[in-house]
């Protein structure tokens, strides 16, 4: 895939008064996209995983259904909480430190405007356009604590929404996650070999699709991602089926 603005004709687009008053309204915004492929790629790997153990195991379709929907409710909801937590704590984060840089700014303010002062010298401003630019940002109490949390503690201004990220991974995770399951629910009381290749081309399609978006989101080579999701997924399925088989009739 070629990298944005690689072409002139684009590169002059991307550089537009509105092209850029675009792009940089846009990069506060978090993209779940992220969140959808970590679930979409976790769902269908552990529940493929499930399945291929079950066949190796030489278990009926019924019992490896049983475990499937098991993983996909259980691990679905586990990913999510995760995710919403970890969402909820960046934002508790920002928030603590938002009100310790308020309360500096009322305590304090020539200390904290020698922080503005010392961090924008260190961008290579100085003299009469160093102490302009102290007070533009000073002026606007939003703007200097907003400046100090990105310049002084690196924290982005803006976090996903625990609810939204949650939701985004349960989801991407319950609808690659009943890839593997969808065979199994024709071969019922059968042994799950029966649906294994079958779950197998559903499961690989979908690897492979999900390493294409992948890719397209982080600006790599389509094919090339969705190879190496689709080797990293057929790697773990292969473990799984080669225990299952190593263990058939050890515990059943």
């Amino acid at each position: 895939m070629a990298v944005p603005g690689s072409n002139p004709n684009e590169l002059r687009a991307m550089h537009t008064h509105e092209a850029i008053a675009e792009r940089i309204a846009g990069a506060t915004q978090h993209s779940y996209l992220g969140d959808f492929v970590l679930g979409a790629v976790d769902g269908a790997v552990t529940t493929f995983a499930i399945v291929a153990g079950a066949a190796g195991a030489g278990l009926s379709s019924g019992v490896a259904l049983v475990l499937g929907l098991a993983n996909v409710l259980a691990d679905g909801l586990s990913m999510a909480a995760g995710n919403y937590l970890k969402a909820r704590a960046d934002e508790q984060t920002i928030d603590r430190f938002r009100k310790m840089e308020e309360r500096h700014i009322d305590e304090i303010p020539d200390g904290e405007r020698e922080e503005i002062r010392q961090i924008f010298a260190g961008k290579g401003f100085d003299g009469a356009m160093l102490e302009k630019v102290v007070t533009v940002i000073t002026r606007d109490r939003k703007q200097w604590v907003d400046t100090m949390l990105t310049e002084e503690w690196g924290l982005p201004l803006e976090t996903p929404r625990p609810i939204y990220s949650a939701t985004a991974t349960m989801t991407s995770f319950v609808v690659a996650g009943m890839v593997p399951l969808a065979p199994l629910f024709f071969y019922l009381g059968s042994n799950a070999r029966q649906s294994f290749l079958l779950a197998s081309i559903l499961t690989a399609t979908t690897f492979f699709a999900i390493g294409v978006v992948r890719g397209r989101l982080t600006e790599r080579n389509a094919w090339l991602a969705g190879a190496e999701t689709l080797v990293i997924g057929g790697i773990a399925a292969a473990v799984a089926y080669a225990v299952g088989a190593l263990l058939e009739g050890t515990f059943v």
